[in-house]
């Protein structure tokens, strides 16, 4: 699913080649059957948002709120764990499941990084993906919770991600 991609590349570290794609990015978001429409409203917002913004902003910013505060880490199984040693086992059978499916983990990342695990949703079918991320949808519900008291625009991205991870999504 092409979505997960797209809040995959949102999430990480902000650098000048995703600004030089924020029209390209907005003509797909306008032409995307796969997303409903307060979750192109959401994501419109927050492309809106980084085109408002010069990079070395951004990139504060994306410091600010990932990097220096625990309680929004896009490591998901620190919001379970924090450093207990359950951790690490967490991350092992995480990063057997990606095998399992073919994937190799490139770079230094840990398996439960959030950008990661949408790259791997995004090779899903819909229903598998759902599935997948429901496993951690506690943990999409409480980062969510978090960026939106911080007033973080990234809450608009995690929101998304965590109806998706719902298995039964409730009518409006």
């Amino acid at each position: 699913m092409q979505i997960y991609k797209l809040l995959s590349v949102l999430l990480e570290y902000p650098e000048q080649e995703l600004l030089d794609h924020l029209p390209e990015l907005s003509e797909r978001l306008a032409a995307s059957d796969e997303i409903d429409e307060a979750e192109r409203e959401a994501l419109r917002g927050f492309v809106a948002h980084l085109a408002s913004k010069p990079l070395t902003a951004l990139q504060e910013d994306y410091v600010q709120t990932f990097d220096m505060v625990a309680e929004h880490s896009l490591h998901l199984t620190h919001h379970l764990f924090g450093d207990d040693k359950n951790r690490g086992p967490a991350l092992i059978d995480l990063g057997e499941l990606y095998k399992d499916y073919g994937v190799e983990v490139q770079g230094n990342e840990l398996p439960d990084y959030l950008p990661l695990i949408l790259e791997f949703a995004a090779q899903l079918g819909d229903d598998e993906a759902k599935v997948f991320l429901s496993d951690a949808n506690k943990v999409f519900r409480v980062l969510t919770e978090n960026l939106k008291k911080a007033g973080s625009p990234y809450a608009a991205l995690t929101s998304i991600i965590e109806g998706r991870a719902a298995l039964i999504r409730l009518a409006a």
